[in-house]
């Protein structure tokens, strides 16, 4: 429960309360939780590293999580050793095949990029539509808006067909005022003092 200001013990019996009222329910068959679509966006460093930890919480809780990757290129590999972890249900796709950054290629290597992009996109509308897993996280997704490789409109239809079953993440430097109606947390990570120039 979150903003809570109380007494050490008011605040102990509202979560007793609210633990008890949760296990009544679940015993009941009934649940107590609505998997939410959340935004992780701004200047600052460390979105992916965020949205990667939410990810590991959650496949420790017993979720399948799929983490899909944009606009990264073929060749970073700093989250493979995820899949590599038994005990994790993760998988991660990438559908680049340059092994450098978007950013970095040239106009004919970016339009042929664009293409294994949106092909990513397509598989990301695949996993939301047929529920393929508990937790999903769109890496940089918000970035295809911006460099205009798809429309709001496309990432918009991706959150219409979300279940509330499922737990989505969506990464980024902005986030479009397109989309806010449909996320229910935004959350903005900013590099503050001599960091945000260098």
């Amino acid at each position: 429960m979150n903003g809570i200001i109380c007494g050490d013990g008011i605040a102990r019996n509202v979560i007793d309360l609210w633990q008890t009222v949760t296990l009544f329910l679940t015993i009941r068959g009934i649940s107590m939780e609505k998997e939410i679509t959340e935004v992780y966006c701004g200047n600052g460093r460390g979105k992916t590293t965020l949205a990667i930890g939410q990810a590991l919480r959650a496949s420790s809780q017993g979720k399948s999580v799929i983490i899909i990757q944009f606009l990264k290129g073929n060749e970073r590999r700093e989250l493979d050793f995820l899949e590599e972890l038994d005990q994790l249900d993760i998988k991660i796709f990438r559908f680049e095949k340059m092994e450098t950054c978007y950013d970095q290629l040239n106009e004919e290597e970016q339009a042929e990029e664009e293409r294994n992009i949106l092909n990513g996109l397509n598989f990301a509308r695949k996993v939301i539509a047929t529920q393929e897993c508990d937790f999903l996280v769109l890496d940089e997704i918000l970035g295809l808006l911006d460099k205009h490789i798809a429309t709001v409109d496309m990432v918009v239809g991706l959150l219409k067909q979300k279940d509330e079953s499922m737990h989505l993440i969506l990464t980024g430097n902005r986030v479009d005022p397109g989309i806010l109606d449909y996320v229910d947390s935004v959350t903005t990570i900013t590099t503050l003092g001599r960091e945000q120039n260098s």
